[in-house]
């Protein structure tokens, strides 16, 4: 499709992630143990290959983070994948400390048998750039600074500097007798994605700038994704009323903003800003349901497929209220319709298929 092939293979490995990678690699001779953070929605796309040699001889976890975004559903069945392999995987939100304290857990529950020989252990965090490793890392500073008395809890762990990104990889004690250290490190891509629609995964779940990729690009290969499984019809079921034609219009413009959904520290929405991204999402929805309801060529035929997400694209300008005559209309309608899908708005997702038990990831 244009978005797929036409738009040319997606790489973002700029110089600050080549050094990064270089001081990664040098520290896993360090680590005990590394916590190998993957987005939940891509657990295979947000592996980066080039440091799965040296992690194949590390202890290793496995943290399907994000798992609040991610199908419940199918989630466990990528737990078992990675456990019939004899790999430790915990899906976990970041943001909760009571899925990272279990995770935490686990963590000391592996490094039982190096406790007795080491005094100091180092547990090394890694994974592609937004997978939520600095979530993590906040939450094991809190859950650091609950555990020890005031003259403990900020002490940190320099290993060296990390040229080009900052000036050490800090860490945060989680345990005592012998010494737990947790470190965090930058987010790093591989120089060369596979392929294409791994780029586009990555560039949806937001491990890619957009500007990499473009945002009408990945709006484009997120429409492909959603009307080739069918989910537009199964919102039917959610928001019976308004897709059956009761359309809900104000009059009144509301001034909420979209970004506001984006996690920042800013002051939480209110009711009437709530209500109305509701309201929003739904028109979204019902745009989406009732333009692929009416679909009557093939999903298979990549210019049938095309056809439809142009329908979609005018669908959506409407519920985004989105003047036609605006110039950058589309680059508009893509900002928005991937901020919902980002924030989980529009349900929740896996993108990457359980591979078959005999491939190993």
């Amino acid at each position: 499709m244009g978005f797929n092939a036409g738009g040319g293979p997606i790489n973002w490995f700029p110089g600050h992630m080549a050094a990064a990678t270089r001081a990664i690699k040098d520290r896993l001779k360090l680590a005990d143990l590394v916590i190998e953070v993957r987005d939940a929605r891509i657990p295979i796309s947000s592996i980066n290959h080039q440091l799965q040699p040296q992690l194949s001889s590390k202890r290793r976890v496995v943290a399907l983070n994000k798992k609040d975004l991610a199908n419940p559903n199918i989630i466990h069945k990528w737990t078992r994948y990675f456990d019939s392999h004899n790999q430790d995987c915990m899906a976990i939100n970041a943001h909760s400390k009571s899925s990272v304290n279990k995770l935490l857990e686990l963590v000391e529950f592996k490094l039982k048998e190096v406790i007795s020989r080491e005094p100091t252990l180092l547990v090394l965090v890694i994974g592609v750039p937004n997978v939520g490793k600095s979530a993590l890392i906040n939450s094991i500073h809190q859950i650091a600074s609950s555990r020890f008395g005031v003259q403990q809890k900020m002490k940190r762990a320099t290993v060296g500097p990390l040229p080009g990104v900052t000036q050490d990889i800090a860490g945060y004690k989680i345990a005592h007798q012998p010494s737990i250290y947790v470190l965090d490190t930058p987010g790093v891509l591989v120089p060369s994605i596979p392929d294409i629609e791994t780029g586009l995964k990555l560039a949806l779940a937001g491990s890619v700038k957009d500007s990499v990729v473009g945002e009408e690009r990945i709006a484009q290969y997120l429409l492909a994704v959603l009307n080739t499984r069918g989910t537009p019809l199964h919102w039917k079921h959610l928001n019976n009323r308004r897709l059956e034609g009761i359309r809900y219009d104000s009059k009144e413009k509301h001034e909420y903003n979209l970004k506001d959904l984006r996690p920042k520290r800013r002051k939480p929405p209110n009711d009437s800003d709530m209500l109305y991204i509701e309201d929003l999402v739904t028109e979204v929805q019902c745009a989406l349901y009732l333009t692929l309801l009416e679909f009557t060529g093939n999903m298979e035929d990549e210019s049938d497929l095309e056809g439809l997400i142009e329908q979609q694209f005018e669908a959506l300008q409407k519920a985004f209220k989105i003047p036609h005559k605006a110039s950058e209309a589309r680059m508009m309608i893509s900002k928005k319709f991937l901020t919902l899908f980002r924030a989980g708005k529009l349900g929740p997702f896996i993108l990457d298929d359980v591979p078959d038990a005999n491939t190993v990831s």
